[in-house]
């Protein structure tokens, strides 16, 4: 049994209004804990609802900023090639992008991982994504593992997809989620500008036989031109017909919508998941988010990987979205933005016990400290949370009623050990 005392505030909805004084989450143990949140604001835990988590080992590369995406998937590659692709890479890079994630607030993270070796077996690809479900369960985070396709022969991929999702998940798992909700396994193509039908239908029959969510990307304005070049209709029209469009789907970016795209979403049931950390620095764009929430699409936020965006902050990511969003539309008030990457990306992944932490709450949550002097003057403590402090890190994480970062220090690993091993590795051609 959890208890959280002292709390300025603790958030039940990030959208409202409610609050209270003690927290307790029953996790099923019978230690009692206290954690002591004097001076501090509680929240749900985050819910980073797009991520690339082997990007984390590739990040601030030369020739990865600014530039065109025909430029930097070439560059990118090149990367992974020359590091190699096997498991002990792949758990490396969890680990650090899981622990940066946990140690910012963190506690669900949906991976989206598109990049996997041309000669890689089925067998190959699940001992891959053991690894990276090994590294994130091992430091106590819940984790989304998005089978994810890219240029993937449909075939091979719907394959590995299968062999993930049967292999790796618990015979007792519904929906793809396994009973102790620490792993959900979703499918993915990256785009239509880089998958074609066959690859979107053949990943769609997977999921419709195992119960899955389904995740891709559209409408950055590359995807847009790519779409265009490619089919001579745009990236919204493709996904229709693929049968990509309905409830079970959430799309990433959306950054060149237009006001018919937006009601046809809606119309589908589609969630939205906003990543203004990689798309306004790479110059992709910025997603409407005002139009989108307004249209009664469930929006979450996701951080993107390494290779767009070199922070796994969500919370800072959040605070970019407060400032750029008066360019595309009204200002977004801090709430909701709150509310975006707690309630709005746990809708994305089909997950209601998430992201809140009422009844019905899965127990995870953040403590943080907003009684030091760059909070000093804040009128809203809750507002402050984004506005003020960029790059803050929350003192205590809860997982499950577990905690996972206290006194603003990893437990369940050591973040300087978790870094070194990386660079060792990448230092270390690979056998």
């Amino acid at each position: 049994m959890l208890t959280v005392t002292g709390a300025r505030r603790v958030l039940v909805d990030p959208r409202t209004e409610q609050d209270g004084d003690v927290v307790v989450v029953d996790d099923g143990s019978h230690l009692e804990t206290t954690l002591d949140a004097s001076g501090c604001v509680v929240t749900p835990g985050l819910v980073n609802a797009h991520h690339h988590l082997l990007q984390t080992a590739f990040r601030t590369l030369p020739g990865t900023r600014g530039v065109p995406m025909a430029d930097w998937l070439p560059t990118m590659a090149a990367a992974y090639a020359r590091a190699g692709h096997d498991p002990e890479l792949y758990g490396l890079a969890a680990s650090a992008g899981a622990a940066e994630g946990l140690l910012s607030g963190v506690t669900t993270i949906a991976d989206h991982h598109l990049n996997w070796p041309l000669d890689a077996t089925t067998d190959d690809t699940v001992e891959l994504a053991g690894a990276t479900v090994d590294a994130v369960r091992g430091l106590g985070g819940r984790l989304v593992f998005v089978r994810g396709s890219a240029r993937d022969d449909p075939e091979r991929a719907a394959a590995s997809a299968d062999a993930i999702a049967g292999r790796l998940l618990h015979e007792r798992a519904v929906g793809g989620v396994d009973p102790d909700g620490r792993l959900q396994v979703a499918v993915g193509p990256a785009g239509v500008h880089s998958d074609g039908e066959a690859t979107f239908r053949a990943l769609g029959e997977v999921a419709a036989q195992h119960g899955l969510r389904r995740r891709t990307q559209a409408n950055e304005q590359v995807d847009t031109a790519i779409a265009l070049e490619r089919y001579g209709r745009r990236p919204l029209d493709l996904l229709e017909e693929w049968g990509w469009l309905a409830p079970d789907v959430t799309i990433a970016h959306l950054c060149d919508v237009t006001v018919d795209e937006v009601a046809r979403l809606a119309a589908a049931g589609v969630s939205a998941t906003h990543a203004p950390g990689c798309d306004v620095p790479m110059g992709w764009g910025i997603a409407p988010v005002a139009a989108l929430a307004d249209a009664g699409i469930p929006v979450g936020l996701g951080t993107s990987g390494g290779g767009s965006n070199d922070a796994g902050h969500l919370l800072a990511d959040g605070r970019l979205a407060l400032q750029v969003s008066a360019l595309v539309g009204p200002q977004l008030p801090a709430r909701q933005v709150l509310g975006m990457m707690t309630e709005g990306s746990a809708a994305g992944l089909g997950r209601p016990e998430l992201g809140h932490l009422g009844a019905g709450s899965a127990g995870d949550l953040c403590v943080w400290d907003v009684s030091g002097v760059a909070d000093a003057g804040v009128a809203d403590p809750v507002a402050g949370l984004l506005w003020a402090s960029p790059g803050r890190r929350p003192k205590h994480v809860v997982v499950g009623g577990r905690v996972v970062v206290r006194d603003h220090r990893l437990v369940t690993g050591d973040e300087r050990e978790i870094a070194a091993r990386l660079t060792e590795r990448l230092a270390r051609t690979p056998v």
